[in-house]
């Protein structure tokens, strides 16, 4: 695995993805400052998450272990933010991500995943291309986690437009799949 800066951050980036979860799950209402620490984490990853992906263009860094392991890094984390906020939702004081928000960004991973998986195993190599819709639902996506962990009252329209780019955008990576099957 070549190790450019790029892969360092993004690797950087993997590793903090537990201590995310932990300050997620062990928060109460007596210890608001691990909510602020999930926050400061999430804020790194996200804006390391726009530094690596500029690294690796500017600087020719691009790497298949690089294009592999950006969007796990995207996809570990706010999977981890949305099954660990829902699951601690009752202590926040302000509001909770409701279940079907959950099950759209959820599905959708697991949609894109199996895809993945199928194409792996019957073409051998697959070739992901991320799309501007797979970027504006990685976006929406982000910012639900970023209110909820703000606590700031969240119009339940960032959830429909999270849930509808989410559902869009596995039918549009599940089309892009089908394509590449024959």
């Amino acid at each position: 695995m070549p190790m450019t800066v790029a892969n360092i951050i993004t690797i950087f980036r993997i590793l903090t993805i537990p201590f995310f979860i932990a300050t997620i799950l062990y928060y109460t209402h007596e210890t608001d400052y691990l909510r602020h620490a999930a926050l400061g984490i999430f804020l790194f990853s996200s804006v390391s998450d726009a530094v690596d992906g500029y690294i690796a263009r500017k600087h020719g860094q691009m790497t298949d272990i690089g294009a592999v392991l950006d969007p796990l890094a995207d996809k570990l984390l706010l999977i981890s933010a949305f099954i660990c906020l829902y699951k601690v939702g009752v202590n926040f004081p302000v509001v909770r991500f409701p279940l079907w928000l959950i099950v759209a960004v959820l599905s959708r991973d697991i949609i894109v995943l199996g895809g993945i998986l199928v194409i792996h195993i019957l073409k051998g190599k697959v070739k992901m291309k991320t799309t501007f819709l797979g970027k504006a639902t990685t976006f929406f996506q982000m910012i639900c986690v970023l209110l909820m962990l703000l606590q700031w009252i969240i119009s339940p329209v960032v959830w429909y437009i999270t849930a509808f780019l989410s559902i869009v955008s596995a039918v549009d990576y599940l089309r892009r799949g089908m394509t590449q099957l024959g």
